[in-house]
């Protein structure tokens, strides 16, 4: 009962672990799990620290990658991990502003 009226949004959510890993953001579930649980993921600005947190559509999802900071933005939650083209219209992605 905590949570009733606190403003946060509701509607269909993907385990935040689960949506890396179909979306390819991630190479596999574990390593996606380990990032969250390491405190290496933060959405719409909050550290997440559990791999089940929640994604949602419209969410900002912000993460360490080789690269350097990835920024996505939900377009859609993934059904499976599928093929690259499919699991890249799941997500937006952001430029970071330099």
């Amino acid at each position: 009962m905590a949570d009733a009226g606190n403003g946060v949004p509701h509607g269909p959510a993907l385990r935040i672990d689960k949506f890396l890993w179909f979306t390819r953001l991630a190479k596999s579930r574990s390593v996606a799990q380990k990032m969250a649980e390491d405190g290496h993921i933060r959405v719409n600005g909050r550290r997440i620290e559990r791999a089940h947190a929640p994604v949602r559509s419209g969410d900002l999802i912000t993460f360490p990658h080789p690269a350097g900071v990835r920024v996505v933005r939900v377009v859609q939650l993934p059904g499976r991990r599928g093929p690259a083209p499919e699991a890249q219209s799941c997500y937006e992605e952001l430029k970071l502003g330099h």
